[in-house]
């Protein structure tokens, strides 16, 4: 399921039935996913939780990693690339045209408030390389590192056009044929834009390309 997290009310009211350094991440995602990197204070996330800002460094170590963390938990990629190679563009369609759910956290939530950020676009080009790219290459073997980067980057406008700026082209809920273009698009894009049953690529025969 897609990652929820609750107002930071709620967070503080479930404090007995929840690991602190847990709460601690739930804080972080809420105030990632609203503020920026630079903006987030320590301080301020550790007065949401209760406890003292010493702390959240002895669990996290830094900013830098509690901000890591926070992108990790919202993308969930031990979910992700749980399932059979030959079900993974299904599962990256599926999950990018996902319904959102009340009070869900995705990625690009706090990816959109933090992208500008230095320290928060080192962090997220280690999140790319480490939580996507490498795992979508150990599932499917045959898959490039720049393959890998041009499916993160198809799932990222695609996610821009629809959570971001509400582009009603794209728009239409999993299941339907929509999804269905989107899963030949990844696979496609995984498999080096081979056409049907020929193994020529878009390098050699552009002219063959033709996307629906």
């Amino acid at each position: 399921m897609p990652h929820r997290r609750s107002e930071t009310e709620a967070v503080k009211s479930s404090r007995s039935a929840e690991p602190t350094r847990d709460r601690i991440l739930d804080a972080a995602i809420l105030r990632f996913s609203t503020q920026s990197y630079d903006t987030t204070a320590l301080r301020e996330l550790a007065a949401d939780v209760g406890v003292d800002v010493a702390y959240v460094h002895r669990c996290f170590g830094s900013k830098e990693n509690l901000f890591r963390a926070a992108v990790r938990a919202a993308w969930q990629p031990e979910r992700i690339f749980a399932g059979r190679p030959e079900d993974l563009a299904f599962v990256l369609a599926r999950n990018a045209l996902a319904e959102r759910q009340p009070n869900e956290v995705r990625p690009l939530d706090i990816i959109i408030r933090s992208f500008s950020s230095p320290d928060a676009s080192r962090v997220l080009r280690d999140v790319v390389e480490d939580d996507f790219i490498a795992p979508l290459r150990k599932k499917r073997e045959d898959v490039s590192d720049r393959q890998a980067a041009l499916v993160a980057a198809f799932l990222s406008g695609l996610g821009i056009l629809r959570d971001v700026i509400g582009c009603n082209s794209v728009l239409e809920k999993e299941g339907g044929e929509f999804e269905q273009t989107v899963v030949e698009i990844i696979e496609k894009l995984m498999s080096g834009m081979r056409m049907g049953p020929h193994t020529n690529t878009i390098g050699k025969h552009s002219e063959n390309l033709h996307f629906k």
